[in-house]
């Protein structure tokens, strides 16, 4: 089976003692979506991240590669590879909930998990009383647009979940994302796609043993913020640690739009995960240190570039 991870890479602060980030970003994305927090993050922590290979392979054709199990299979081989236990996983979108499958096959990875614009089910369901923000006929349409003629689709479909292009710098962040996912093989995002749209995997949300912060955006069409006071529910009733910060933006790629919210929020954990191991008898005290060294970066793996 071909792997979905590539293009690993760490950056390193020389000296820095903080945790180990592993950054994830979602469909039609690549690492460089994460470039607008990293200066925050790398200041004292070691950041891993990689592109999912979203190219065509020598797969095509075999509907089943597609499943969320196989990607979070990938991201523990990734972490097994790194030798890296107790990271804290910013999941993005689809690897939200990439991420807690991975975290619930092998609990020892993550300490915590950052599920960013998560959602576990996107089609809505009265019956059960669940509102994942769509109509199944829509989602159908959705995808019979994408093969119909993927770069309209894209056209489309990313200034959307944007949330729209109002001024010039929102227009730079529509043209980047369009770039990205157009670098997909539509064959490939098509798969991915009905995986995510189609699948329902709110059962993985009742196994999650790692405690999570659920971050939504208030104006998300493809996870309103419903969707994330669903998770919060559900994984609290399963025993999960979690808690829930919506913020205030429009669109599914806050770390694009509000670059500083996310990376205050994530800098929060950081910084609760550092009290608590401190208080949990760790050597040294905290201090203050103005001097940030310089991050250098470690190539992993060379991988198959996904980038334009």
């Amino acid at each position: 089976m071909r792997p979905w991870c590539a293009n690993a890479r760490e950056v390193v602060v020389p000296g820095g003692e903080g945790a180990t980030v592993v950054l994830a970003h979602g469909y039609g994305m690549d690492q460089a979506s994460w470039d607008k927090i990293l200066p925050s993050i790398t200041k004292a922590n070691k950041v891993v991240l990689f592109d999912w290979d979203f190219t065509a392979g020598a797969e095509d054709g075999d509907e089943a590669r597609y499943t969320f199990t196989r990607f979070a299979d990938d991201l523990i081989a990734l972490m097994d590879e790194r030798d890296v236990r107790g990271a804290v996983l910013v999941g993005h979108s689809m690897s939200a909930m990439v991420g807690c499958i991975a975290a619930a096959r092998q609990p020892d990875l993550f300490a915590h998990l950052l599920l960013l614009c998560a959602s576990p089910r996107y089609i809505n369901s009265e019956e059960e009383g669940y509102v994942g923000g769509f109509e199944e006929a829509a989602i159908h349409g959705m995808l019979g647009a994408m093969e119909s003629d993927f770069q309209a689709w894209v056209k489309g479909f990313v200034p959307n979940a944007a949330g729209g292009a109002a001024d010039d710098m929102a227009a730079a962040t529509v043209e980047s994302l369009e770039r990205s996912f157009l670098a997909m093989d539509p064959a490939v995002a098509l798969g991915v796609a009905r995986m995510i749209f189609l699948g329902d995997q709110r059962p993985a949300l009742d196994a999650v043993p790692t405690q999570c912060t659920i971050v939504g955006v208030r104006h998300d069409f493809a996870a309103p913020p419903v969707v994330a006071e669903y998770m919060e529910r559900r994984m609290m009733k399963a025993g999960t640690d979690v808690a829930v910060e919506i913020v205030e933006s429009v669109g599914h790629f806050p770390q694009l739009v509000v670059p500083t919210r996310v990376a205050g929020i994530l800098d929060g954990v950081l910084l609760r995960l550092r009290h608590k191991g401190l208080s949990n008898g760790h050597d040294g005290t905290e201090e203050e240190d103005t001097t940030v060294p310089a991050a250098t970066e470690v190539e992993i793996d060379g991988g198959i570039d996904v980038t334009t």
